[in-house]
């Protein structure tokens, strides 16, 4: 699957990013490219996470540097979680006309490996995800959204490491989430 999110974060307004996003369930890989804005400064990301190999790549194209780091999480595929609890289903725009609604279910949960507390929301026939949020004591809320969804891989290059990681050396550990939002990239 394929496309664009948009991501905001709970620093006082002062964190958005959009990009795009290319994701392979079966491999457990997921890429990043995003581009955003923190203090009125701007910066761009680009990570491959490789889940099956437990590590997650940080690309800087300017700087033409590659980061490696080992992965703290597993990987969460983009469904619905087996302990999430439905919360309920609705109809996103109207269901008074042919065709201008969207039947949606909205679920509940925690991730245990770090107390995070999320809300995600999937359409109701094929389970396409187009929101989640997500709140832990360490970065506060976290949002994404997620619009003109594919189904399939594009590019599925996409998910090797380019040339300049070849000889990246592991360096210290990152959470998914820390990483998407930037965090490494901001203290720079």
């Amino acid at each position: 699957m394929c496309c664009l999110f948009a991501l905001q974060a709970d620093t006082n307004g002062e964190l958005a990013t959009y990009g795009r996003y290319k994701y392979d369930a079966l491999g457990k890989k997921v890429r990043f490219f995003e581009m955003g804005m923190y203090k009125n400064t701007t910066f761009s990301v680009d990570l491959l996470v490789l889940f099956n190999e437990g590590v997650l790549y940080e690309i800087d194209w300017t700087r033409f540097r590659c980061t490696k780091k080992a992965l703290r999480t597993e990987f969460q595929p983009m469904q619905v979680p087996k302990d999430a609890v439905l919360m309920g289903q609705t109809i996103m725009g109207t269901a008074s006309a042919f065709a201008q609604g969207l039947l949606v279910n909205t679920w509940v949960g925690q991730i245990k490996e770090t107390n995070a507390k999320y809300m995600s929301v999937f359409t109701g026939i094929g389970c396409v995800p187009l929101s989640y949020m997500e709140h832990n004591e360490k970065t506060g809320w976290a949002m994404v959204n997620y619009f003109n969804n594919m189904l399939g891989i594009d590019n599925p290059q996409a998910f090797f490491p380019p040339s300049i990681c070849r000889n990246a050396e592991l360096v210290g550990t990152t959470d998914f989430l820390e990483a998407l939002l930037g965090e490494d990239a901001m203290q720079e």
